[in-house]
């Protein structure tokens, strides 16, 4: 199947991650800040679209808006734990006491394993803790194996991604939080569309299939739910910028 060059903006809804999708992946999280085109093409495209443009992201919801010079509205961070709707009203998952008890010793494990690690950096997010081991790769296995233990004996969450584990808070996920959006105006009755590159992005990919609309893979080919594929983050804007905002 050839990815279409142009969404129909009258029926579409627009999903789309941000690390390693509208923005490159940098060794380091807080290296990623907002970018003048990046911010011009998402304004475009939430009024092309008549609002009905999301975030989904691993991110914390302060990050995302950070990132993307707070242009859009409807956003989930931490895939899906934290929400906020097209009016601007904040949906996020209620973090019982087992649960936050379970973060703060958790995060306390983690960061003394960053100290041991040259490389391994903790990124804490609220509800979700990132160990991030892409400028160590060797670390790889101490990391999987500690975050493994830490979930196994505690009510948190293992959550694989791209050179990084997390441990998060149970609750939704992308798919959940798409389908959530789909539920509400102004996304509600249109055909959704959810660009990610990630594992954790699947389930959006096959949230989205499955309420009549498709996924775009960015990155290398691989097994995945996405029904198309796009290289790299440039493409990804360049497509954004002919396929969504020439309407405007």
């Amino acid at each position: 199947m050839i990815l279409p060059e142009r969404l129909d903006a009258r029926t579409t809804a627009l999903f789309l991650d941000i690390d390693g999708t509208l923005a490159h992946i940098r060794p380091r999280p807080e290296d990623v800040g907002p970018e003048p085109r990046r911010t011009d093409l998402l304004g475009r495209a939430r009024r092309v679209l008549g609002g009905r443009l999301a975030i989904l992201s691993g991110r914390s919801i302060a990050e995302i808006d950070y990132i993307t010079g707070n242009t859009v509205r409807a956003v989930a961070g931490v895939h899906g734990v934290e929400r906020r709707d097209a009016e601007g009203e904040r949906r996020d998952q209620i973090l019982t006491e087992p649960v936050r008890h379970a973060l703060e010793q958790a995060l306390l494990v983690l960061s003394g394993l960053a100290e041991q690690k040259s490389g391994v950096l903790i990124e804490a997010k609220g509800p979700s803790i990132g160990v991030h081991y892409r400028l160590n790769p060797q670390a790889e296995g101490m990391v999987k194996t500690i975050t493994a233990n830490i979930a196994q004996n505690s009510p948190l969450v293992l959550q694989p991604g791209d050179r990084v584990v997390e441990l998060r808070a149970p609750g939704p996920d992308k798919g959940d939080a798409l389908r959530a959006f789909m539920n509400e105006p102004p996304f509600e009755g249109f055909r959704p569309v959810f660009v990610g590159d990630d594992l954790t992005d699947e389930h959006a990919f096959r949230a989205a299939a499955r309420l009549g609309g498709f996924g775009i893979l960015v990155g290398e080919a691989r097994e995945s739910a996405a029904a198309f594929r796009l290289p790299n983050v440039q493409a990804v804007l360049d497509w954004l910028e002919a396929g969504v905002t020439h309407h405007a």
